[in-house]
């Protein structure tokens, strides 16, 4: 890997910005929306389709796959109400609906506009959990790399699970939406346990990639707005439990959240599920570990396509 991208995406004194794609694509979705897949980096490489976690954008994930730019062909997109996307009903804005999306419409429409190529899923929380959600059980893919999914075998523990999805949407629902300035944002953020050791640079990319001018005066609001991803985390806990991994299709990495830290997304505290996939973690990471440590998560991620003869 170059040591040019690296340096960019690496370095905390400057103002990190995603460039112009290699190409662009308008998909079509349920309720009359649409979604735009991006293209990037190597055109005859092997394809790593992208996407994000709930409230987030793609874009925001920069810092992790500009990585991969030399060596694969990236294409990224947002879920519904998310990202680049307009705003659309809000009955639609749930982890059933995301999956068909890409069942239906974002992988067929990434293949007809960039060509039939290898294609591994790259995909984190939301997106992840979306992806085995997929009819086909990930028949589509060549393999899937989970970035922390909220999955969850039912059993013991499936109350405390349910208790930790219902207070991480309680707090969505009460998050603040507009914001005076990116940099409140960026300061409201950075006092979080889940993005320590994040630097200013990868904060101020999450914050100008999820928030959007206001068209009623100064200031920002949150492009996914709270009350949406306060129901999609709420439906998490009934669809999580609908997983099982010994069903796929394809082969499954795993890469969690540091278990033994208290602060790490629930999930990656009860690994049972996740033991069934080939399964690591990175240590002192929190749920956001491809923001905390990019580096760390593309040599896993490589080691995993290297072992699947995707390179």
């Amino acid at each position: 890997m170059g040591s040019r991208i690296r340096d960019r995406v690496t370095t905390a004194n400057h103002r990190l910005v995603v460039p112009e794609p290699l190409e662009t694509a308008e998909i079509p979705l349920g309720s009359g929306v649409a979604t735009v897949v991006r293209r990037y980096g190597h055109p005859d490489g092997n394809r790593l389709l992208v996407s994000h976690g709930n409230g987030l954008a793609t874009d925001a994930y920069y810092p992790f796959w500009s990585l991969f730019l030399e060596d694969y062909e990236v294409v990224v997109y947002d879920c519904r109400n998310h990202g680049h996307n307009p705003l659309g009903p809000r009955e639609d804005h749930n982890p059933r609906v995301f999956a068909e999306d890409l069942d239906r419409a974002i992988l067929p429409g990434v293949q007809e506009a960039f060509g039939h190529r290898p294609t591994v899923g790259c995909f984190h929380s939301l997106s992840a959990l979306v992806s085995l959600l997929l009819p086909s059980h990930g028949a589509e893919f060549n393999g899937l790399v989970l970035f922390d999914p909220p999955i969850y075998r039912p059993g013991i523990s499936q109350k405390v699970f349910d208790e930790g999805m219902e207070m991480t949407a309680h707090m969505a629902r009460i998050r603040a939406r507009d914001f005076d300035s990116v940099e409140e944002f960026v300061d409201l953020f950075g006092q979080s346990p889940l993005f320590a050791g994040v630097d200013r640079a990868k904060l101020r990319l999450v914050a100008e990639t999820t928030l959007r001018p206001r068209s009623d005066g100064p200031g920002y609001l949150l492009r996914c707005p709270p009350a949406y991803e306060a129901q999609a985390q709420e439906f998490i806990s009934a669809y999580a439990v609908l997983v099982d991994i010994r069903v796929m299709q394809c082969p499954v990495k795993v890469i969690g959240g540091d278990p033994t830290l208290s602060f790490a997304f629930l999930p990656s505290q009860h690994v049972e599920e996740l033991f069934l996939a080939d399964y690591d973690f990175v240590p002192d990471s929190s749920h956001y570990l491809q923001l905390q440590f990019p580096e760390v998560c593309h040599d896993l991620t490589v080691r995993f396509l290297q072992g699947i003869g995707i390179a």
